[in-house]
């Protein structure tokens, strides 16, 4: 349970401050596809012998490249749809490949934060605090090209160079939280939390860390419903963060009334 409490900790922190821009730049369906078109990364990694987290950074990596240059020349979310297909395709094969990993697969589908070893910590850590270090260094930029990428170009700032960065980002982050709360809800972690951090606050350091310390919560609170009723804690995920983005969208309501 010391290395649950401690990794769900990371992969929150990090989801809700990714998870900021996320929300700002509209990019919800990539920040899912990321994630669903990586985990075939670890199943390509078991079938060769090696640690899954490197497939699975592998697989982000090819994830960023395939949106990011398709995107270039089309409508973004088509990209990010075909860069999607062509890794699960990959991952299809490499499934039916091995009769060894169906336990692995529902694990990096749906979590499974109580089975996180202590051999796993370090490298969650290194990766979070990268990504970590990594936002805050783009953090003026990012919030520039998100708002307005036209003013961004008018500064100096590439917009299509700051989107590699920001896919980057997202990888890096997604590929460190599927051992946790799973492919199908590392998307739920980051958006939730973060649009209701939006609905709060318009100040945009504000709404980030509002949004990481509400993913900080989801997850504590996921963990703990999780233990007592022995549920999947990824159900408690998603249906926390939902509630946490009805409850903004409430306030934002009350408050514009008012």
């Amino acid at each position: 349970m010391i290395n649950t409490w401690i990794v769900a900790t990371i992969v929150a922190a990090v989801a809700g401050v990714v998870g900021f821009f996320v929300v700002i730049r509209g990019s919800a369906f990539a920040a899912h596809a990321l994630p669903l078109g990586t985990f075939p990364g670890a199943a390509g990694a078991s079938l060769l012998g090696l640690n899954p987290l490197f497939g699975l950074l592998v697989f982000s990596g090819l994830g960023v490249i395939g949106i990011s240059q398709l995107g270039r020349r089309g409508r973004q979310e088509v990209a990010t749809a075909l860069t999607l297909v062509t890794l699960l395709g990959l991952g299809a094969l490499f499934l039916s490949m091995s009769t060894e990993y169906s336990q692995a697969t529902y694990a990096l589908l749906f979590g499974e934060v109580l089975g996180v070893s202590s051999s796993d910590l370090t490298p969650v850590a290194a990766i979070s605090a990268f990504s970590i270090v990594l936002t805050a260094l783009l953090f003026r930029p990012l919030l520039l090209t998100s708002v307005s990428p036209e003013l961004g170009e008018a500064r100096g700032v590439p917009a299509a160079r700051m989107e590699l960065l920001f896919l980057t980002i997202v990888a890096l982050a997604t590929a460190m939280a599927l051992p946790v709360v799973g492919t199908l809800l590392v998307f739920s972690l980051m958006v939730g939390p973060a649009s209701a951090a939006r609905a709060l606050t318009d100040r945009p350091l504000g709404a980030m860390l509002l949004s990481a310390a509400i993913s900080l919560a989801v997850v504590w609170l996921a963990i703990a419903f999780s233990f007592v009723s022995n549920w999947p804690i990824g159900f408690f995920v998603g249906s926390l963060s939902a509630l946490a983005y009805g409850g903004g969208r409430v306030w934002r309501a009350c408050s514009v009334r008012r």
